[in-house]
């Protein structure tokens, strides 16, 4: 199926933002709602939700619309074109897909946000993208790192029923201790049983009194219990209230190769309200054993957008 893109902006807070809306070409026709100027017409003038509840494929897929969120100093088509690249993937499936840029980021106006201040953003961008396209009667929001924590900080602030799924690539939950943990299990373990290490260190080609004095730190990082309870809540606790209490179903992806991806599986192991989190019943996981945080490569970025849209096709569509 061909994909149509087009671009748009919307207002969000006194600000406008861009974005690009690809469609399924079939259905571009029939899903694109009439325009005046650069304005999309309210969801009213659209065709008729009801023939979207028909059993077709086409409809059923039309009607489950993905927003890609960004993570990271990033814009709306992504590192190595990923999103650009994962939206035509996607459209070209049958999916609707918008990509946006927050407020002060890419081409969009305002001050720079963190991840934890975007659930404003967020929201307007589902506005939009079902003002740009009625048809999209549900939404799963499709994050990156810091990106897929902001979407689960959104179902948890917003509680949003338009959002019917979550796909959640390499969550971010850093903290000073679960950075330390992951160093000392994955990266030290991992620098012991490397050639190369012992080679420098048999030539004197090491610092090895700074290397030391690093180790150390890390390891009396690493053994730091949580923070006390300064009366709110951290970001990874309304992260994991966020996806406890979401009715919808998750998609977890996770890169082998990624020190992202470790820190989360050991913090959610640690940390009690994250308990069954990953394996309850809602959640999907996919494991893409060899893959770089970003997902850098042709073959593993098809494995990711395979996975995504394997797990639409069984759990969103059917």
């Amino acid at each position: 199926m061909n994909v149509v893109e087009e671009a748009l902006l919307f207002p969000c807070a006194d600000e406008l933002l861009p974005a690009i809306v690809a469609w399924p070409g079939r259905l571009h026709a029939a899903l694109r709602p009439a325009r005046v100027g650069a304005q999309a017409a309210p969801a009213a003038s659209a065709i008729d939700p009801g023939a979207f509840a028909q059993a077709s494929d086409d409809d059923r897929r039309a009607s489950c619309g993905v927003l890609i969120v960004v993570g990271g100093p990033q814009y709306r088509v992504g590192s190595h074109r990923q999103f650009l690249l994962l939206s035509r993937r996607l459209a070209a499936e049958g999916h609707p897909v918008m990509r946006f840029d927050y407020r002060g980021m890419g081409d969009a106006s305002g001050a720079m946000r963190g991840f934890e201040e975007v659930a404003t953003d967020i929201g307007a961008a589902i506005d939009a993208f079902q003002r740009a396209c009625p048809a999209v009667q549900r939404v799963v929001l499709w994050g990156l790192c810091d990106a897929a924590s902001a979407a689960l900080l959104y179902v948890e602030a917003r509680g949003d029923g338009r959002v019917a799924g979550l796909v959640v690539l390499n969550p971010w939950v850093r903290s000073e201790t679960s950075l330390a943990q992951t160093h000392i299990k994955h990266y030290y373990g991992q620098r012991l049983m490397e050639r190369e290490f012992w080679w420098k260190l048999l030539r004197g080609r090491m610092a090895i009194l700074n290397s030391a004095r690093t180790l150390v730190k890390t390891a009396l990082t690493a053994r730091r219990g949580p923070p006390a309870n300064s009366g709110s809540r951290s970001f990874q606790d309304r992260m994991a209230d966020g996806w406890r209490r979401f009715p919808g179903s998750v998609l977890l992806i996770l890169s082998g190769q990624d020190y992202t991806a470790k820190e989360f599986l050991e913090f959610v192991s640690a940390n009690s309200a994250w308990a069954g989190l990953i394996e309850a019943a809602k959640t999907r996981r996919v494991d893409i054993a060899d893959a770089d945080h970003t997902f850098s490569s042709r073959l593993w970025r098809s494995q990711a957008e395979d996975a995504t849209l394997a797990w639409l096709g069984a759990v969103m569509v059917a």
